[in-house]
Parts: C-alpha cells; sequence; structure tokens
C-alpha cells in the first residue's frame, strides 16, 4: 500500500526544477513515500501511456495502481496529494463503511470549497469535454463567481461524487452546497432568467485588489510565503522585513495566476515581490533595501511616514 510519486519532467523547464526542490523536501517529511523523477521526453512511450503532455506533470501509485494525478508547478496542491495519499496508505485498510465515510467528507469539503463549484472534466482555461466547454461560457457570460475541480485528475472523486449526489454525469453545478444540476438544467435556469438569482457574481478584480492590498496594515505579494520563500527577492525582503519585528501579512501570488497578473496593471509594477502599507505601494525589493539602508524603514512599515 505503500504511495509512489513520479515526476515526469524536463531540464530544460525551470518550473520543474523548482517542483524537484519541493519534492525533496517532501521526501524529507514522508519516508514512507518513494518519490521517482522522469525525464517526459526520455520515456516517450510511457510519456504516451498516461497522457503526460507538459511538464511538469505528478502521477500518484498506490499497489500499481494509478490512484492519482497533477498537471503543473503547484506546490501547495502538490505538497496536500502526497499528505492526503501518504496518510491513507499508512493506516492499514478498514473497513469499506469508514472507507466511504472519509470519502464522504472529502466530498462534503470540495462541494463546500467555494460559493459556487463546478465540478467537470478539464479546467476553465481548458475544459475537456463540450458539455464542461458550454457550462464554463455560460457561467462565465453571466459574471458568475465559481471555483472548479477536475474529476480528471481524482477518479475517487469522480466515481464517489456520482453516488453521493445521485447524478450519473458531468459538468455537475453546486451553490452553497446543494446540487444545482448539469448542463441542460444550467441552460433552462438561464433560459427562464434565474440563474442570475441562483448563483453568486464574479467580484471584479479590481474590487478584490483593493481589498486583499487592504487585508493588513502591512501586505506583501510575494512567490510562496513568509514560512516558505519560493524565489530568492521574496526570501531576501521577508528577512529583511523579519528584522524589524513589525507584523505583516502574505498573498502568495504563485497561488491566483489572476491577482498575480492583475495586480501588476493596477500598481503599475511589473514584478514581484510587491510591498504595501496601509494600502499604498511601498515597492519591491531595491526599494526596501534603499529603504532599510537610509533607516525610513521601519517608520514606513509602523505607517508613520
Amino acid at each position: 500500500r505503500s504511495l509512489v510519486v513520479v515526476h515526469f519532467w524536463a531540464p530544460w523547464a525551470p518550473q520543474c526544477a523548482q517542483m524537484n526542490e519541493v519534492m525533496v523536501a517532501l521526501a524529507k517529511e514522508h519516508m514512507q513515500v518513494t518519490f521517482v523523477k522522469l525525464e517526459a521526453e526520455a520515456v516517450p512511450e510511457v510519456s504516451e501511456k498516461y497522457g503526460i503532455s507538459s511538464v511538469p506533470t505528478f502521477l500518484f501509485f498506490k499497489n500499481s495502481q494509478k490512484v492519482d494525478r497533477l498537471d503543473g508547478a503547484h506546490a501547495p496542491e502538490l505538497t496536500k496529494k502526497v499528505q492526503r495519499h501518504a496518510s491513507s496508505s499508512s493506516v492499514s485498510a478498514g473497513s469499506n463503511d469508514s472507507a466511504k465515510e472519509d470519502l464522504n467528507a472529502r466530498l462534503k469539503k470540495l462541494i463546500n470549497a467555494a460559493p459556487c463549484m463546478l465540478f467537470m472534466k478539464g479546467s476553465p482555461k481548458e475544459p475537456r469535454c463540450g458539455f464542461s466547454k458550454q457550462m464554463v461560457e455560460i457561467l462565465n457570460k453571466h459574471g458568475v463567481s465559481f471555483s472548479s475541480f477536475d474529476i480528471f485528475s481524482d477518479e475517487e472523486v469522480r466515481q464517489g461524487l456520482k453516488t453521493y449526489s445521485n447524478w450519473p454525469t458531468y459538468p455537475q453545478l453546486y451553490v452553497a452546497g446543494e446540487l444545482i444540476g448539469g448542463l441542460d438544467i444550467i441552460k433552462e435556469l438561464e433560459a427562464s432568467g434565474e440563474l442570475d438569482t441562483v448563483c453568486p457574481k464574479a467580484q471584479k478584480l479590481e474590487d478584490r485588489l483593493k481589498i486583499l492590498i487592504n487585508k493588513a496594515p502591512v501586505m506583501l505579494f510575494m512567490k510562496g510565503s513568509k514560512e516558505m520563500a519560493k524565489c530568492g527577492f521574496s526570501k531576501q525582503i521577508i528577512e529583511i522585513i523579519n528584522s524589524t519585528g513589525v507584523d505583516y501579512e502574505t498573498f502568495d501570488i504563485l497561488e491566483d495566476e489572476e491577482v498575480r497578473q492583475g495586480l501588476k496593471t493596477y500598481s503599475n509594477w511589473p514584478t514581484y515581490p510587491q510591498l504595501y502599507v496601509k494600502g499604498e505601494l511601498v515597492g519591491g525589493l531595491d526599494i526596501i533595501k534603499e529603504l532599510k539602508e537610509s533607516g525610513e524603514l521601519l517608520p514606513i512599515l509602523k505607517g508613520e511616514n
């Protein structure tokens, strides 16, 4: 029942090198898990068999069976999947009832992960079936704020949700933890004008950025978090701010592409990290270094300047 995680990578892709570092850290934490690197282009027949179309891609195996998949350089998601599968494989096989309870608890959590959740084939940017594509187009047309889950990424969820919701096909749309239905029902709701009242509206990006920037008196937008920086510039700026003793919060721009791109335009500042105090942009690493050298950084962080 031990877990094997296979990283399909390429030496020319910098994001693969970054994820290799994440794997090294995870390997130290989960001694019972086997981590393997496979150069995707060096084993074309294996890559083809498992549908590897981009790097990095991670496949998870238990008892020689593929149980999960992760496409892309998403360190938090990889960590979550390793923790989940490692914990379930370290526990001896319990009764079917307890396994079912665990799955149902997980499905309930996923359904309630956002006010509006779409379980689909692929992602909103890359739907992998016509019905999912149509569903995304309708939701986007009506400005609906929704999160999604790719059922191809988790076979357990894909099969389990059909039974849990008593709905045999995908896509499936949930609002406030309740199943609304599939594509046909969403089309009916759109035709009757009810869709706009059923689904929550998307917050405008500019409003969202304003709320994020003002979330704390000192906000740092960076790659990674204060506990684990994911680039040298972010690491340096954290060390400088930590040395001042001032409280601050961080936002990981690697986890939200909309914020990552939108904030550059909003602040007219093209790079990260970006530091804000009381909703105002102070600057990036170079400016923070200058302010530290001149002795101005602490008063600015305290809002005195």
